[in-house]
């Protein structure tokens, strides 16, 4: 007791008491608004669902189904992700009123936040790909164009054309130019492949890989047309094309002038 009390009479004693209650109180407080924190997300999150789900309803629903199971028309979609969503109506490709052609890219229906929510409702009806964060999508820095290039050859050329302007498929569908799109779309359609386009997933294209295909194409959109006219870079079949119509064209033209001038 004496002791205790001693150690109670020293000088340091009150001011160390002080700290271990303003550490015991800063201890509490931080758990107690983590709590909250993640109380008011799981909140705002479910407020975000349902408004997913109210806009889906009327607008989704009579395709691909009233609990986005698929129906004859259109294809389910539980485990698609928000990616897909984001990717989908973001573009304006849907909603489409004539499934049986190819979604088109065109001004989008719903603008950000409704995207957002509808994205948020399809992504809680069953885990998918995830809309990538504006963070991981820093291509200038993080991507190599060399090695982009390298990657769109070898992956994506063969449907998308080597300049990326797009190109014919069978059954007439065809691959979309990648000119003027959003990187974060060229993202998430090479993590869900859209339509006739072939999931490259992490295993097969790493993220920072993806973010050097988007560097190139970013590169090759913004490259001059230091020859003139671009004929949609779509290499020697345009050229030939236009070489052969002028010229025969021309060599009519010609021989018609000469027989007139010889009559």
């Amino acid at each position: 007791m004496k002791r205790l009390s001693r150690y109670r009479r020293h000088k340091a004693a009150a001011p160390l008491l002080l700290l271990l209650a303003l550490l015991a109180i800063g201890a509490t407080y931080s758990v107690a608004s983590a709590a909250t924190s993640s109380e008011m997300a799981a909140a705002d999150r479910s407020v975000l669902i349902e408004e997913g789900r109210q806009i889906f309803l009327k607008g989704c629903s009579s395709c691909h189904g009233l609990n986005a199971e698929g129906g004859q028309i259109a294809p389910s979609l539980i485990g698609v992700g928000a990616a897909s969503v984001d990717f989908q109506v973001g573009t304006g490709r849907m909603p489409m009123a004539d499934m049986s052609t190819q979604a088109m890219r065109k001004e989008p229906v719903y603008d950000a936040a409704e995207t957002a929510a509808v994205a948020a409702y399809v992504a809680s009806l069953a885990p998918g790909p995830e809309i990538p964060a504006e963070s991981s999508l820093n291509y200038e820095r993080d991507g190599n164009t060399a090695e982009g290039g390298e990657l769109f050859r070898n992956n994506c050329a063969m449907c998308h054309n080597f300049a990326g302007q797009g190109g014919a498929l069978t059954q007439g569908k065809y691959a979309p130019t990648l000119m003027g799109v959003e990187p974060k779309h060229i993202y998430e359609a090479m993590v869900t492949g859209p339509q006739s386009m072939p999931v490259f997933s992490d295993k097969t294209i790493t993220p920072a890989e993806k973010l050097s295909i988007i560097k190139w194409i970013k590169a090759a959109e913004n490259e001059p047309n230091l020859g003139g006219a671009s004929l949609g870079r779509v290499g020697p079949v345009t050229e030939g094309l236009l070489g052969w119509v002028l010229g025969l064209g021309m060599l009519i033209g010609v021989a018609v002038w000469l027989a007139m001038k010889a009559k």
